[in-house]
């Protein structure tokens, strides 16, 4: 018998059976929104030796947490809450999981179904509550100590666990209903149910199916002139993943295209990727110039906008390397899909190597590197993008960096150059939204080495529930806050310049003393004054805690300057 069964009653021991199955699969992280009806399984999750069980008290914030931490582990995390609206704020995090591949098992407790219908309090319609976002529903039956009912509830979570895994990774949903009495009240019947589980119950668990990439071949068209894109990836071994893209970029002679979010734009050297294309192809006569015939995308689609609008209109065929099966040609061009690791892609065919075509993407990325690389230099302004390109170069090997939407990812785009200095770069980019930004950013630090966030200001106050995690965080988490009063990357849009109504409902200005808002949490807040202070404060990370190191800086004027450094970046590569 399994010493985390729990005998106490038929609640108790359905809970440890869940909780224990769990665990044989490989589960070690449980993030727990509190309420009553999710009892059995919050007590049984609290008490087992393998599994972290972290209470978070914003059900949005809880998701955006395990969001974090599965992202972090690379494996299934649970979420579990009570019933009623509570599961309704899972709703954003799960929307994330699933349109970037992350595995979460969600778990909303509920009423039996005799409750159901009839006015019961916090009782409402559970059932497929995430729609068609959850790769896997399943509502549990009502708890019974009958040992053919505990072998059901063993073999369904075994499988709900499989399903956020394979055939791709996302999020499950349980529904599990409970009758009272939901603590664990001593009941003696179910005692009997003790002899009859052995140890033998759980043991074909601890035995997972090996799980082996298969190999891919692709007969690449004989061009030179052909790009490899690195989009936004997650990957196990991001060092790996850099030499298959450096491998495949040698056997093909194609030139690197890194995207910030790609592992390549940490791993490998300036002199083998090209980083500043989104200012390169804005001059239309060197973006017709350098028009590819084919492209291999492996990953998500790019980043920059320039970039994809540069491939839609390009007429190139296209080749989307992908783990998942979900149609991934936002561009709807001549695209065919892969669904296989880039690990395990395999190359054929004939090379055509073309020298001047490679040779014309390098001299452009030299010059238009060296124009950001004076400008930033020299400023000594707090300007929005420079904080991008000095974090790339002062924070510590290898530290976890979270980057916000909007604004903040943009900067990272254009700016943040190829640095070899293996930072891990995460992001919420499935659903591109400021949703959960804090919180999934604590999920990506604890238990992490010393971490960092970029954010702006609105990303930071739509999660400021997030900071309520600070006494629960192992690690540390350093927040640079681009704090321009507003929403910045509206700035670009056309909308601005149709003011009224633009800077009341688009760029929403806000005017929070985010010291006070520190302070309430117990926060360190650090205001920035000038950049020897922000470089030396980012060189070295604390060991614990949350900090925050605010840059206050012109909204208006650094979009207008924004602008005229990728358009001067765009000049000197005409020639």
């Amino acid at each position: 018998m399994s010493a985390t069964l729990d005998f106490r009653n038929t609640n108790a021991l359905w809970g440890s059976v869940l909780v224990e199955t769990l665990a044989r699969c490989g589960v070690r992280e449980a993030v727990v929104s509190p309420g009553s009806r999710s009892t059995p399984l919050t007590i049984a999750l609290a008490r087992h030796p393998q599994i972290e069980a972290v209470p978070v008290l914003d059900e949005r914030s809880a998701a955006f947490f395990a969001l974090g931490l599965a992202k972090q582990h690379r494996r299934p995390v649970v979420l579990l809450c009570t019933s009623g609206t509570a599961g309704a704020n899972y709703f954003p995090a799960v929307i994330e999981a699933q349109e970037s591949n992350v595995p979460l098992l969600v778990i909303t407790a509920d009423r039996p179904p005799e409750m159901r219908d009839c006015a019961s309090g916090q009782t409402i319609d559970q059932q497929r509550l995430f729609g068609g976002h959850a790769n896997f529903y399943h509502e549990l039956a009502v708890p019974e100590p009958r040992l053919d009912r505990l072998a059901y509830l063993r073999q369904t979570i075994a499988h709900a666990v499989m399903r956020t895994q394979s055939p791709a990774a996302g999020p499950v949903h349980l529904n599990a209903p409970f009758r009272d009495p939901l603590p664990p009240i001593e009941d003696a019947s179910v005692r009997a149910l003790a002899g009859q589980i052995g140890d033998d119950f759980f043991a074909h668990l601890d035995r997972p199916a090996p799980v082996g990439a298969a190999t891919m071949a692709w007969a690449a068209p004989m061009t030179g002139r052909g790009v490899i894109v690195a989009g936004p990836a997650h990957v196990a071994d991001p060092a790996i993943y850099a030499q298959k893209v450096s491998a495949l970029a040698t056997m093909l002679c194609w030139p690197v295209l890194a995207d910030a979010l790609s592992p390549v734009r940490s791993q490998l050297a300036a002199a083998d990727i090209v980083t500043c294309y989104d200012a390169i192809l804005r001059e239309p006569q060197v973006a017709k110039r350098l028009r590819p015939e084919a492209v291999l995308c492996l990953g998500g689609w790019p980043t920059s906008k320039v970039l994809r609008g540069w491939l839609e209109t390009s007429g190139a065929e296209v080749l989307l390397v992908a783990t998942s099966a979900a149609n991934r040609d936002a561009l709807h061009g001549r695209a065919r899909q892969i669904i296989a690791d880039v690990e395990s892609l395999a190359v054929t065919g004939r090379r055509a190597d073309d020298a001047g075509y490679r040779a014309a993407w390098q001299q452009a990325e030299v010059r238009a590197r060296s124009q950001f690389d004076v400008v930033l230099e020299k400023e000594k302004a707090l300007f929005e993008p420079k904080a991008c390109w000095l974090l790339a170069q002062h924070l510590p090997k290898n530290t976890p960096v979270f980057v916000a939407s909007s604004m903040p990812v943009r900067d990272v785009e254009y700016f943040w150059p190829a640095t070899k200095r293996q930072q891990a770069v995460y992001f919420n980019r499935g659903a591109n939204g400021i949703d959960g930004t804090l919180s999934t950013a604590l999920g990506i630090a604890h238990g992490n080495r010393p971490a960092v966030l970029l954010t702006g200001d609105l990303a930071l106050l739509h999660d400021a529930n997030g900071f309520l995690l600070r006494p629960k965080l192992r690690g540390s988490l350093t927040i640079v806050l681009i704090n321009n009063a507003g929403g910045g990357i509206f700035e670009h849009l056309p909308v601005a310049q149709f003011d009224p109504p633009f800077e009341e409902f688009f760029a929403t200005p806000q005017a929070v003393d985010f010291a006070k808002l520190c302070a309430a949490h117990d926060v360190e807040h650090v205001l920035i004054r000038g950049w020897p202070e922000f470089s030396k404060l980012i060189a070295t990370l604390p060991e614990q805690g949350i900090r925050v190191l605010e840059l206050r800086t012109d909204r208006k004027h650094d979009a207008a300057r924004r602008k005229q450094l990728l358009a001067d970046a765009a000049e000197p590569v005409r020639g």
